[in-house]
């Protein structure tokens, strides 16, 4: 039996589908929301909220980063869209890695980094609702 990672194989459904779709990167030109950040790892999110009466329509971004950074922005997306803005405080990473099934544990940050720009998106939606 060989301890050789099979990247094909080996990876989850839910990881490949998820690091190698390219649908969601692409810009909104009037979000309703918007976040940015750059993580440790260097990887940087840029994130677009579209919402339609308090429930999100499409989360959109760009991204300087690694396929397990587009795997984890996917997945929040996924987690995002068609549901109440406020349930997006609710993802977390630790969900988006176990949706994932097999995110490298060395890249488990990419969760976070993902989680973390929406957050900051949730956050400047909400400040441009309440003004």
């Amino acid at each position: 039996m060989s301890d050789t990672f099979d990247f094909w194989n080996d990876h989850s459904t839910e990881y490949l589908a998820m690091a190698y779709m390219w649908d969601r990167r692409k810009q909104l030109e009037e979000p309703a929301g918007f976040g940015k950040k750059t993580g440790d790892c260097g990887d940087t999110i840029s994130m677009y909220l579209d919402v339609k009466d308090g429930v999100v329509q499409q989360l959109c971004f760009e991204l300087d980063g690694c396929m397990n950074t587009n795997a984890c922005s996917n997945v929040v997306a996924l987690m995002a869209e068609n549901k109440p803005v406020t349930a997006g405080w609710d993802i977390t990473p630790a969900r988006v890695i176990e949706y994932l099934r097999t995110l490298p544990e060395d890249h488990q940050h990419c969760a976070e980094l993902a989680v973390g720009t929406f957050y900051l998106t949730l956050a400047d939606y909400e400040k441009k609702v309440s003004a």
